[in-house]
């Protein structure tokens, strides 16, 4: 009797061991983006911007599409900063670049204006670091070309940090 008690206790203490190590697996290290790499991923786009003396709304997101910075150029129109926020949210929630949409529609698939969170301009780009979606970039105020020279030009600051 005394064994079988020392075996069951040994069983349920291999059970319960087990149980935890699968728990612990389950949590992964997540790069985030910080207000100081938005704020310098900002001021890479708005640098471009400048260059081609446009004025643009510039919109930095978390990975949740979560408002992290936003900077107007004085001048810009204030419609564009729902738009550049817009942006940046579709690059995020979707991981591509918001220029996607605006080809498919473009290329017949309307269908695609149906889905909520999308604004199919292109201007929005995904921000990714090692392979992992750390947030997104959005751009309003010009051609949705030009804003996806400048959201460029921010998404590049990002990478080659």
């Amino acid at each position: 009797m005394r064994n079988f008690k020392l075996l069951a206790a040994a069983c349920l203490l291999l059970v319960a061991g087990s149980i935890a190590v699968p728990a612990q697996a389950q949590l992964a290290d997540k790069k985030v983006i910080t207000l100081s790499a938005a704020k310098h991923i900002a001021a890479a786009a708005e640098a471009e911007a400048m260059k081609n003396k446009w004025t643009v709304v510039i919109a930095v997101v978390d990975d949740g599409g979560h408002l992290v910075y936003l900077q107007r150029i004085d001048g810009t129109q204030t419609g564009s900063v729902d738009v550049a926020i817009k942006k940046a949210r579709t690059a995020a929630a979707f991981k591509r670049p918001s220029k996607v949409f605006e080809d498919a529609i473009a290329g017949g698939r309307t269908a695609l204006l149906g889905i909520n969170a999308v604004l199919p301009l292109e201007g929005g780009l995904p921000l990714v670091v090692n392979g992992q979606l750390v947030g997104a970039i959005g751009v309003s105020g010009v051609t949705s070309q030009q804003d996806g020279m400048v959201a460029k030009a921010g998404a590049d600051a990002l990478s080659n940090d």
